[in-house]
C-alpha cells in the first residue's frame, strides 16, 4: 500500500510541473485535427459546387 502511495504522489508530482505541456499536445492534435477537416469541407466544395 505505501508503494502505491508513493507510486500516486511522485505520478501527481509530474503532472503539476508538467501541466502545461499536456496543454499543449492537445492544442496541437486539436489543431491538426480542425485543419484537416477544414481542408476536407473545402476539397468537398471545389469538387461539387452547389448551384451549377
Amino acid at each position: 500500500m505505501q508503494t502505491i502511495q508513493d507510486g500516486y504522489r511522485s505520478f501527481s508530482l509530474l503532472v503539476s510541473i508538467n501541466w502545461d505541456r499536456l496543454i499543449y499536445v492537445f492544442a496541437i492534435g486539436a489543431s491538426l485535427f480542425l485543419g484537416a477537416y477544414l481542408g476536407t469541407l473545402m476539397i468537398d466544395a471545389m469538387t461539387h459546387p452547389v448551384g451549377y
